[in-house]
């Protein structure tokens, strides 16, 4: 296991790069794309509620940063042909893509697998996992533009050992899991696309107070403070890195 939660990045490490965030409209989505802009990078930001995304945008004026690119998607109904679409405007406005962070993702329900309705199961599943697949895939022909660029995907600690009531959003970070070691090994040796995962551990966002609701929040951390191990993975620091799987604190 990679420790990068103590990572200092360099002021300019992400200058020139191109970085796409999904669920960049709040909360680790949110941060991930206001530090990476804060270090350079010009940002898209995928999202799903337009509101999130406008609130999101004004920060990014408030703080005199690059403005992002706001894209509207809901990955729960997404198809295949919605993601290549965002790949060949990508390709038409920056000619490249540097670095994507498949950050968006939902609960569902905390149950057991017994009492597990399927079509919950079937959406959790949808926008967890295979949304997040069919993206990454049809960004690869930009991914594979510039000389390296880094893929990562949103893991969790119930992804890596089961935990019970945790059922469909377990199941897809497991699966995440494993994609992140299929395609590293797959893409390893024909492009310059490291793909890892990075867990980003308790941190103070709705999800986090969805699944415990009695838990207080003074006691977690702010997103802000796990961006480390995000500029970490995103920058040329990680460039040998490829197939793991980090935690951000």
């Amino acid at each position: 296991m990679i420790k990068a939660s103590t990572y200092k990045a360099p002021d300019n490490l992400l200058k020139d790069k191109v970085i796409l965030i999904s669920g960049g409209g709040s909360g680790i989505g949110r941060e991930a794309g206001l530090t990476f802009s804060s270090f350079g990078a010009e940002t898209i930001l995928l999202g799903k509620d337009p509101s999130n995304l406008e609130e999101t945008y004004s920060l990014y004026e408030k703080n005199n940063l690059k403005k992002p690119i706001l894209q509207v998607i809901d990955l729960e109904t997404a198809q295949e042909e919605d993601f290549k679409n965002i790949s060949n405007e990508v390709l038409k406005e920056f000619g490249k893509l540097d670095g994507l962070l498949n950050n968006a993702g939902i609960l569902g329900t905390k149950t057991s697998i017994q009492n597990y309705d399927l079509e919950e199961w079937r959406r959790v599943s949808k926008v967890n996992f295979e949304s997040a697949l069919l993206l990454t895939r049809s960004l690869f022909p930009v991914l594979e533009i510039p000389d390296n660029s880094s893929v990562v995907f949103t893991s969790s600690g119930v992804g890596k050992k089961g935990r019970a009531y945790w059922g469909a959003y377990a199941i897809s970070k497991f699966a995440t899991e494993g994609l992140v070691q299929i395609l590293s090994e797959e893409l390893e040796k024909t492009s310059g696309i490291r793909v890892n995962a990075i867990n980003p551990g308790p941190v103070e966002t709705k999800m986090r107070a969805q699944a415990y609701p009695a838990e207080d929040p003074k006691t977690l951390k702010s997103p802000k403070e796990v961006m480390n191990a995000y500029l970490f993975l995103m920058g040329t620091d990680s460039l040998n890195i490829t197939g793991k799987s980090i935690e951000a604190q």
